[in-house]
């Protein structure tokens, strides 16, 4: 009897010391620091290819902060990534209704909008980022905004976002091909030729400038510097899908 009362006394005091042990833990247990940790790693694995890890570590982020915008915004990339597209937006709206200063999730859900066709609601889902006081990523916004609009068959929205997006910063290759592509549908040659020169002067040949400058050449009636471009364009990117546009004559 003797015996049990101790071992029972020492389990008693074991169980004491676990517990005090655990209030201390928690209490010196930072949420976001481990939150921040897990997206690390998701990231990580899914730069890797390493699904199933990503998820459960992004997950695990949710989990440590429910109300932490960068572990819930970073999560419903991934969900949109797999096509859990219900999920994905309903943690955008967990992100905007707990931060919703936050200029990434506004922009961010944009995209996932974009991406779902719903044109109107993601350019106000952009314009809401750019609205944001605190948020400097203003280009990345107005481009994602013209992207979408080109994805809505809306040229000359494109067209006005593009620009801004190079107003705010100038070496975006991105937008400043698109509107050099703009500006040759719309006839304006000289614009889009300097635009192009100053492309390559920054960026190189790529081979959407080439096939541009090949289509452009081509409306100037300046075939000798079309057949140019063309011939850097075999050169430099025989294995492209904008040579092989050219070959088949769809530009």
């Amino acid at each position: 009897m003797a015996r049990t009362l101790i071992s029972l006394l020492l389990m008693g005091l074991l169980a004491g010391c676990v517990t005090v042990t655990d209030e201390k833990t928690q209490a010196s247990f930072d949420n976001i620091q481990a939150a921040e940790s897990r997206i690390s790693l998701g990231l990580a694995y899914l730069k890797d290819g390493n699904w199933l890890r990503a998820r459960e570590n992004l997950e695990m982020a949710v989990e440590f902060a429910p109300r932490y915008d960068r572990a819930l915004i970073t999560f419903a990339h991934y969900l949109q990534e797999v096509g859990e597209f219900e999920q994905a937006e309903a943690q955008y709206k967990a992100a905007l209704r707990y931060s919703p200063k936050n200029g990434d999730a506004h922009n961010n859900y944009g995209v996932f909008l974009c991406k779902q066709s719903r044109f109107e609601e993601a350019q106000e889902a952009f314009e809401n980022a750019i609205e944001q006081p605190n948020y400097y990523k203003l280009a990345d916004s107005y481009e994602n905004a013209a992207l979408c609009a080109l994805k809505a068959d809306d040229d000359l929205a494109a067209k006005q976002l593009f620009q801004k997006a190079i107003d705010h910063e100038p070496n975006r290759p991105v937008s400043s091909l698109r509107l050099a592509q703009l500006e040759i549908d719309e006839g304006e040659l000289t614009q889009a030729k300097l635009r192009l020169f100053q492309f390559h002067k920054r960026f190189g040949y790529q081979p959407s400038s080439l096939l541009a400058m090949v289509k452009l050449e081509t409306l100037a009636q300046q075939p000798t510097e079309a057949v140019r471009y063309a011939s850097i364009l075999e050169k430099k990117f025989p294995e492209s899908n904008e040579y092989r546009q050219y070959l088949a004559n769809e530009y």
